[in-house]
């Protein structure tokens, strides 16, 4: 089959679709991707506020996301976004503040200094700080027990007080899993904290976009889709799938009816692929999507008739403002300093008005940051993800299936499948290039655009 232009159809045009699309493209494929709403880039998108660009959701990634920075380079977007070149996090709380920095000493003595310095343990804090790193390095990210118990009852186990998960474990671990320590499952931050602090000193520096992630993401995707001769349907959501000989119906309720693709991605949220897959695509029980469950990430904006923020960004301790970054020249704000903050595992906030929201969040601003005291606010706003991630609570990694189904032809992508990684940007992009991995792998492609696949990899 290997010298046939098979046609692939890609639903869904966030990172994972769109990372299928283009390298199923480079592999030779014709290839037609669906997104239901008018814009690419899913979950991390922009929209306009006036004259003021506001990102749905600030969205980091790390040195060691290497996938998604190789996306950033196919799409020619690299030079747009900022890389730290050491980790360095100021953390405050009221007139307290300490930094999270890293040595040149190897992983995971590299934060050794920066921990006995961190205002919020004691030495002997330190010390069990340091015995519990160690451990972690050594937990089995892959075996299913680990995957049965929480993060926070084999912190506790370990000597973890609860101001030291809140200072550190929480302060990563929330901002990365979008759960709290508490209800976390062991596997799922084990494999945070080793990808991230404990294996290489280089990998938790921290990258943001200098432009509206619009841009970044799906303004460039379109670009770049298009480029490789993808056709890209908006506004166009899939609303059935069949089998139909060796090929596979894809139905949008539209007048031209379905139509016929040799293979399928399935790159939709969970709930929509357990809708849309048929019966025996995946070896999971029915409910399995509600079963991953739903974690929101609020974000709250203020903005300030002068600057009270002096850094990118800050975490904090003790504070339901977990980071607060500065948006201001990214967004293209005109007045003042513009700052979001970002609260992850935000279910007791979803709920909240933007009046009870801005009542809490608006003096804790004050307390964080002195300069904010005698400021004026001129706008506040607040955007919510009611489903940002799924919840990596124990009993969850059983229910991420692998980008290859046991259906001909059918592939699932998606940072919520089994990429090994949390729900982030980079097991978007991961889930992206497995899902095209498995479909070259069973269709060919061409024997050009199999050395572009490999070329791309090793990029």
């Amino acid at each position: 089959m290997s010298g046939h232009r098979q046609r692939v159809a890609v639903v869904g045009g966030g990172l994972a679709g769109i990372t299928a699309a283009l390298h199923a493209a480079d592999a030779g494929f014709t290839v037609e991707l669906f997104e239901s709403t008018p814009r690419l880039g899913g979950l991390t998108h922009s929209f306009k506020r006036g004259e003021r660009w506001v990102d749905n959701g600030q969205h980091v990634f790390l040195r060691c996301c290497t996938r998604y920075r190789a996306l950033l380079n196919r799409l020619d977007v690299a030079h747009l976004v900022r890389l730290q070149p050491r980790l360095d996090i100021t953390v405050r709380d009221g007139d307290r503040v300490g930094r999270l920095n890293r040595s040149v000493l190897p992983a995971p003595l590299h934060l050794a200094t920066a921990l006995a310095r961190y205002p919020w343990l004691s030495m002997q804090q330190t010390a069990l700080l340091a015995r519990a790193a160690l451990l972690l390095r050594n937990v089995d990210a892959d075996d299913p027990r680990n995957d049965a118990q929480t993060f926070g009852a084999w912190l506790r186990r370990h000597g973890q007080r609860p101001g030291t998960i809140d200072a550190v474990w929480d302060l990563i671990g929330i901002a990365t899993l979008n759960c709290r320590a508490e209800d976390a499952s062991l596997a799922a931050a084990a494999t945070v904290f080793q990808l991230g602090l404990l294996s290489d000193r280089t990998a938790a520096d921290i990258g943001w976009s200098t432009v509206p992630l619009q841009r970044l993401h799906g303004d460039a995707a379109t670009a770049a889709l298009e480029s490789a001769g993808v056709t890209i349907q908006l506004r166009n959501k899939v609303r059935s799938l069949a089998r139909e000989g060796e090929g596979w119906l894809l139905g949008n309720g539209g007048a031209s009816g379905a139509q016929r693709y040799d293979a399928v991605v399935l790159a939709v949220p969970p709930d929509a692929a357990e809708q849309l897959l048929p019966s025996g695509a995946v070896s999971l029980s029915s409910g399995w999507a509600a079963g991953l469950g739903c974690a929101p990430i609020v974000n709250v904006h203020a903005v300030f008739d002068r600057p009270v923020l002096d850094e990118p960004f800050v975490a904090t301790v003790g504070s339901p403002a977990q980071w607060i970054f500065d948006r201001t020249e990214i967004a293209g704000e005109k007045r003042g300093q513009y700052l979001a903050v970002s609260v992850s595992a935000a279910g007791e906030f979803v709920g909240m008005t933007n009046a009870q929201l801005r009542q809490l969040f608006l003096p804790e601003l004050s307390r964080i940051l002195p300069r904010a005291r005698s400021a004026t606010v001129l706008d506040f706003f607040v955007t919510r993800e009611r489903c940002a991630t799924f919840r990596p609570v124990p009993g969850t990694a059983a229910l991420r299936p692998q980008a290859r189904t046991a259906l001909p032809g059918l592939y699932l992508a998606g940072a919520w499948t089994a990429t090994g990684w949390p729900a982030t940007m980079e097991s978007a992009v991961r889930s992206g290039e497995s899902a095209a991995a498995a479909l070259v792998e069973e269709w060919g492609g061409t024997s050009m655009g199999r050395r572009r696949i490999r070329e791309v990899a090793l990029s």
